[in-house]
């Protein structure tokens, strides 16, 4: 935007001001709901009338938000725990075919993320349902992983578009087994997107709320869906304070992620 203009003092504030303004204007609707979820208030306010720990008391306290927050763990981390496995070796795999070839497969496995998530849900909340798994955990955590995949894939496909296969080639070559060669030569160079795609993975199911609607139920209803539930009965600042606690996991996930951008670069 600023090309071509001379580098005064003048400039690089305008700079700094434009930073600040897009930070502002991308994050404050998001940590309002910090000081929100401090009120003392029976009812969400902006500005809080005065700041109280009551409504935290509340949500730990609570079997319905603590069973809640305890399935959205779970679903979170058994989602991780497949998708990343299956990404790594999708994105792997895609690199070793022809040009071609390579667009196709990526095509269908990032199809999930770029068709509205209701057409995924509608779908999978059928097919479950003809085998009984609405409302288990096994069924929620298929639906996240459909979800999870797609992100992981993109993430390690960039990773290892910069990664030299022939030195893999060469360990083999050289004697070492495919695990071997894994874990002495690929992982060690590819550790940081595995790191960030994991992240992104729990995140894009901690913060799913669509399939969860369909296909979770009971002792498995994650926490977005008990919020969107609770916003139909009373607005109090409880959801606030699950806002609050999502967003600083997803805070603490995007610094992790940054960390790993930049220390690869510094690689």
């Amino acid at each position: 935007m600023f090309d071509g203009f001379e580098e005064t003092p003048l400039v690089e504030r305008l700079k700094w001001l434009l930073a600040i303004l897009l930070v502002v204007f991308l994050a404050a609707p998001s940590f309002i709901v910090v000081p929100m979820s401090f009120s003392s208030s029976d009812f969400l306010a902006f500005p809080p009338p005065s700041l109280s720990l009551r409504w935290y008391r509340y949500f730990l306290e609570s079997i319905t938000w603590t069973q809640a927050a305890r399935a959205s763990l779970t679903a979170g981390t058994l989602t991780t725990l497949v998708s990343v496995p299956i990404g790594i070796f999708a994105a792997y795999g895609a690199m070793q075919l022809s040009q071609r070839w390579r667009l196709l497969v990526s095509g269908l496995i990032v199809l999930p993320a770029v068709i509205p998530s209701i057409l995924i849900a509608i779908g999978l909340f059928f097919v479950l349902a003809r085998i009984g798994m609405v409302g288990t955990m096994t069924g929620l955590v298929l639906g996240h992983v459909a979800l999870a995949i797609p992100v992981v894939f993109v993430v390690m496909s960039a990773a290892f578009s910069q990664f030299d296969f022939s030195q893999e080639r060469a360990a083999r070559s050289l004697g070492a087994r495919w695990h071997q060669a894994w874990l002495r030569v690929v992982l060690p160079q590819v550790g940081g997107p595995i790191v960030a795609s994991g992240l992104l993975a729990f995140v894009t199911s901690l913060d799913e709320v669509v399939v969860a609607m369909f296909v979770s139920g009971g002792n498995n209803a994650t926490l977005p869906k008990v919020m969107f539930t609770a916003l139909r009965d009373k607005i109090d600042p409880t959801i606030a304070v699950v806002s609050t606690v999502l967003l600083v996991v997803a805070t603490v996930a995007v610094i992790v992620i940054l960390r790993k951008g930049a220390a690869a670069l510094r690689a």
